[in-house]
């Protein structure tokens, strides 16, 4: 993993106005959010997905339109990161589904092709909306997930990046995942 200290520099940098802040940023975390997507995409590798490279650049272009002032160091970075892999992979369940119920438009990825099976979509969708509920109810155990599941980081990186013991990720992620087993099961 890069040095988190020369990463929260670059974030200031960009906080500061600096344009080549920018640049030196994605430089220095580009190898890194693309063995998060490698992980990611190969937890999930069935028929026809998006490749590493385009997933790495969808988030990208996520992260490029945000507020760049709001992200305080390395460990806060990488959070808005796994959130935008995230919402990458939820966007596109949600295009295939409401193209399954009779969607008409479709938008296309980066490289056209898809993330997951068209059979999962529903499921993402509806463990997305449950996200959401934890989110309201336990706004960390919610980002555990997003760092273990869509981002498909460890414990030890989701630890380092949350800011907080191993232990309490391995912690929250045992709560998170029987909270979202009985919302998604209806238990």
């Amino acid at each position: 993993m890069q040095n988190p200290e020369s990463i929260t520099r670059l974030l200031q940098g960009l906080r500061d106005g600096r344009s080549a802040a920018m640049e030196g940023l994605i430089q220095a975390v580009y190898e890194e959010l693309r063995r998060t997507a490698r992980r990611e995409l190969a937890r999930r590798r069935t028929g026809d997905t998006l490749d590493t490279s385009a997933l790495v650049h969808e988030a990208y272009l996520k992260l490029a339109g945000s507020d760049h002032a709001s992200w305080n160091d390395r460990a806060h970075f990488f959070a808005v990161a796994a959130t935008a892999m995230r919402q990458i992979i939820v966007d596109d369940a949600r295009r295939r589904k409401a193209a399954k119920h009779g969607g008409a438009l479709q938008r296309i990825t980066l490289d056209e092709r898809r993330l997951m099976p068209e059979e999962h979509a529903e499921e993402l969708v509806a463990l997305d909306e449950a996200l959401d509920r934890l989110a309201e109810l336990n706004a960390r155990l919610s980002q555990v997930v997003d760092c273990r599941f869509f981002a498909g980081l460890t414990v030890p990186e989701t630890a380092e990046v949350m800011g907080c013991s191993a232990r309490t990720v391995d912690r929250d992620w045992k709560k998170a995942k029987a909270w979202l087993y009985r919302e998604l099961s209806g238990g």
